[in-house]
């Protein structure tokens, strides 16, 4: 009987060491990520490898897209901050992701500010190896949350909107971001 308790221990410590393994190898996050997440007031952040994308999928059985969308993906990583009050995170925080991509080889395909003036911001970047899409980058900014999603493998931008309204990936219809419905406490 005290068998069964030490090897499901031993078994969730392999899975967790694995799947920390995978996230390191897939899905770089930026250091400006970073630091936005230390003046955050409230944070979710989740990994999803592809094993546990595939059995999310299943959720939907429905949707071809989004199955066929996953076979090609190896990970996403979503991180949600919250701040109390609006524009209480420094812009400049942005400006230093976008810096940190452009170094890394990763080029910015969708851009666009705040019109008012403030720092909010919409950006998407993509990593390209052999001509192919192998990562998207999102970071959707308003003026008192920050949405930065990161999804690695074979992926277009268009498959983005298969993905959208599962596993923390805003829905996306016509080209835009549909505001969430549901209020937050």
């Amino acid at each position: 009987m005290k068998l069964i308790p030490a090897v499901l221990v031993l078994f969730i410590t392999i899975s967790a060491a694995k799947f920390s393994e995978a996230q390191q190898q897939n899905i770089w996050i930026p250091q400006g990520i970073a630091a936005l997440q230390q003046s955050a007031s409230s944070k979710s952040e989740f990994t999803f490898d592809h094993s546990m994308l595939v059995l999310a999928s299943k959720l939907d059985p429905d949707n071809e897209d989004l199955r066929r969308v996953i076979a090609g993906i190896s990970g996403i990583s979503v991180h949600r901050y919250h701040f109390p009050a609006s524009w209480q995170y420094d812009p400049e925080v942005l400006n230093s992701v976008n810096d940190e991509y452009r170094g890394a080889g990763w080029k910015r395909v969708m851009n666009k500010r705040d019109k008012s003036g403030g720092p909010g911001a919409s950006d998407l970047w993509v990593r390209w190896d052999n001509n192919a899409v192998s990562n998207v980058a999102i970071l959707l900014a308003s003026s008192n949350e920050v949405n930065f999603i990161v999804v690695s493998g074979a992926i277009s931008p268009l498959d983005l909107s298969h993905l959208g309204g599962h596993f923390g990936i805003p829905k996306i219809a016509g080209g835009v971001v549909v505001p969430a419905t549901e209020r937050r406490q």
